[in-house]
């Protein structure tokens, strides 16, 4: 597997586990059942892709990527003081939204910056960008 398609791979790595930290802050505070359920479906979602990830890193002696603690405390950070002032089921939607706007975003952008991935791995990244984006679609009823 060429350089391209290991870097790929390791930022699909830690936005799965970037996306798994977010889920895991908000789950216990939802209290919509349906909502509930669509979030804990998504979070599956990503850890799958994420254990998908660690296969094939694995499979060629490379390990995944942990997001940054400054980025995993930045988010818990946004995602406790937006629910201490309102915590409610929308601003959990809108905060989930935010996180998919910007997991989308990333996505995108290493997409374009590692162009000669192998497809195999091209076809990765774009299943996480269509997990967030039906996220995303799903989410907007609960704004």
């Amino acid at each position: 597997m060429n350089e391209d398609s290991i870097k790929l791979l390791k930022e699909c790595n830690s936005g799965a586990k970037t996306a798994i930290n977010s889920f895991d802050a908000v789950l216990d505070k939802v209290r919509d059942r349906e909502l509930h359920d669509l979030l804990k479906g998504s979070r599956q979602a990503h850890e799958d892709l994420g254990n998908e990830t660690d296969r094939l890193l694995e499979s060629m002696g490379e390990t995944g990527k942990d997001p940054s603690a400054m980025a995993r405390a930045g988010a818990r950070f946004k995602i406790n003081l937006e629910l201490l002032a309102e915590p409610t089921d929308n601003t959990i939607a809108d905060l989930m939204t935010d996180g998919c706007n910007m997991g989308i975003k990333q996505i995108s952008v290493y997409f374009n910056k590692y162009p000669n991935a192998e497809d195999a791995v091209k076809a990765l990244a774009d299943r996480f960008r269509s997990e967030e984006d039906t996220l995303l679609q799903k989410l907007r009823k609960y704004l």
